[in-house]
This record gives C-alpha cells, structure tokens and sequence, in this order.
C-alpha cells in the first residue's frame, strides 16, 4: 500500500508541475477582413459665420448695448445712433401722407358729385374729365407719399444695429460718441454652435476620402471633447507649397461648450484602403529592439496546446487591429493575453 501511496504522489506532483509549466492564456483568431488606413491629421476649429457688423447710414453713435465675451440672439440690439433728425423727417413724411391722403378724398368727391349730375347734363364734359385727371394725380401723389413714408421708416430702423445671429461678441471695435459711416466696423460676432473643424490633408490621400469617409474628433485644448465627424467638404489643393487639401468635417457628437472657434483640433482619419488582409488583434504583436515583430501562435494538435513564435510583417492598424502582410493565414489562433514570458514549445491553457 505505500508503494501505491508513493506512486499517486508521483503522479500528482508531475500533474502540478505540468500544470505550473502551462500558464493560462487569452487567444484570438488571425482573419480576414478590409483592410483600414488611419491618418492622423491636425486643423483648426471655425465657426460657421464670423461677421463685422457695421451701419448702413451714418451717424452718432449713442448707445452700445454689448461688449466683448457677451451672447447675443438673433435680432438683438447692438448699437443704436442717434436718430432725432431721423424722426423729425418721419414725422415730415406721415404729415404729407396725410395731405396726400386728403387731397385724394377731396377729388375723389369732387368727381363723384360730377358723375352724379353727368346724365342731366348740369356739367360739361370737359370739367368731368379734368376732375378725373385731378383724382388720378391725387392717388398717384398719395403712392408717392406713403412710398416716401416707409423710406424713412427704414431709415429712422436703419439706426440700429442688430445681430444677424446667434453668438458672442468677440470684439468692441467703435465706443459712444464716434461718429460712424456706413461700412465703419462697429462689433465682430462670432457663432459658437454648429462648429466646423477644418484640416489640411496631404494631397497623396485625396483620391481616397469621400463623404462616407469616418473621422474621429479630439481637441487639443480640452482632452475630454471626443466625437464622430461628418465630412462635409472636400477642397482640393489650392496651396501648390503645402500639398495639402482641405477637409471640413462637422461633430456629430452634442455640442461641448468647451471647443470654442479658433482652438486647434485633431482628427483621425479611417480610409478605405480598397482591399482585404488578414489582421489579428494588437495585443497579439511583440516587438522587440532589434525590429523583430512576432506573434505566439497555439497549436491544439497534442494533449495539451503548445506555443510557438511566428516572424511576421505588418502593415496597417486600426480599430485595434493590426495587418499581417506575412507570416500569418486567416484562421490561425494566436496568443493575444500573457504572451510577454512565452517560450518556444511551452504548453498554455486557453483561458
């Protein structure tokens, strides 16, 4: 019986130590699949209206309800010149709307009392005539009155500035007092939503981004802001001395009050390559300093799985993804998870 006692033990121990010899593993399966280029790219971010406001009549100017860093509506005042001339004039202008308006009733009476007589013959025709042609230029003149009145009804509004959209002023340019003309700068407004954030692409990648293209946003300024892109534009080269083109993508993502217009960004690019590769997951990549890249690749034929080391050429990564050129077919199962302290021939147990 100790005999048998000190075989079982023989056995367990050996059990232990092929059990020590063969570390647990993740693995991953190499396949086939389109092959991704990313292109890391950097730009600037632009809002979409960037505007001088100015007046378009000239005058004092009286009040500046803003200043630079204030949010603006659409439709809110701005700047307001001094408009008492303005208002004297439209006052002028409503008086003569009402004469003209007079003058158009007084002969519009006088010619209707005169068709009322027409039939009896009690007034000439002539005078008939004559009262119709002074009705006419009555209406006429009231046309050119009221006319005249809405002129200066957009004159006297003209004296105030307001905002064309939504955004902050970004600079004060005119203060109370300047007298100001038309086209003279008085505040720049920016938009700050609906941003665009604009790259330069070298010119090798052109024929391969469309607007199905996918980008991924970051900005410098503000490490959290992270968001998918949406390319809007595609500008050729215009710059023979960059070889570059331009590329505007716009955030799919929610508006960060954080990215604001003038802030650089970065993006990366996800290009269709136009063809198929075998990829394998990164984690399944060693290299080593003297520029070596291998992978461990299992083999399930015996007992227990065994490792061995694979020379491989890679191209691109993406997605977490890395190509294998050669080396590699689909289907091959590699170590993915505790392949650092790997040695040929060992065995593993796949976790």
């Amino acid at each position: 019986m100790s005999r048998f006692r000190f075989l079982a033990m023989l056995l367990l121990a050996a059990g232990a130590v092929q059990a020590a010899d063969a570390p647990p593993v993740g693995v991953g399966e190499a396949v086939e699949r389109p092959i991704v280029r990313t292109v890391r790219v950097s730009g600037t971010v632009t809002s979409p209206r960037n505007a001088v406001l100015s007046p378009s009549v000239g005058g004092l100017v009286a009040a500046i309800a803003v200043d630079a860093g204030d949010r603006v509506a659409a439709g809110d005042g701005i700047v307001r010149l001094d408009d008492e001339l303005a208002r004297l004039e439209l006052q002028r202008r409503e008086a003569e709307l009402a004469q003209a308006r007079a003058a158009l009733a007084d002969a519009e009476r006088r010619l209707d009392e005169a068709e009322r007589v027409r039939s009896a013959s009690a007034i000439a025709e002539t005078e008939i005539k004559s009262r119709q042609s002074t009705a006419e230029q009555a209406a006429a003149a009231l046309s050119a009155a009221e006319a005249a009145y809405r002129q200066q009804q957009a004159v006297v509004e003209r004296h105030r500035v307001r905002a064309p959209f939504a955004g902050v002023i970004s600079e004060r340019l005119a203060d109370i007092g300047e007298w100001v003309s038309p086209g003279t700068g008085l505040v720049e407004l920016v938009a700050i939503d609906e941003l665009r954030f604009d790259f330069r692409v070298p010119q090798e990648y052109y024929p391969n981004v469309t607007p199905d293209t996918l980008i991924e946003l970051r900005s410098d300024a503000s490490p959290a802001f992270a968001a998918p892109g949406r390319v809007t534009a595609i500008v050729p080269v215009k710059d023979a001395g960059a070889r570059t083109f331009l590329v505007r993508v716009v955030s799919e993502g929610e508006d960060d009050p954080t990215v604001t217009p003038g802030m650089s960004a970065r993006g990366l690019l996800h290009i269709d390559a136009q063809r198929t590769g075998v990829v394998v997951s990164r984690d399944a990549l060693l290299r080593y300093p003297d520029g070596r890249q291998v992978v461990w690749i299992v083999d399930r034929s015996a007992e227990l799985p065994r490792v061995r080391e694979q020379q491989v050429e890679t191209g691109f990564t993406f997605d977490g993804l890395v190509e294998i050129l050669t080396g590699l077919t689909a289907g091959t199962l590699v170590v993915t998870r505790g392949n650092e302290a790997l040695q040929e021939g060992q065995q593993v147990t796949i976790r």
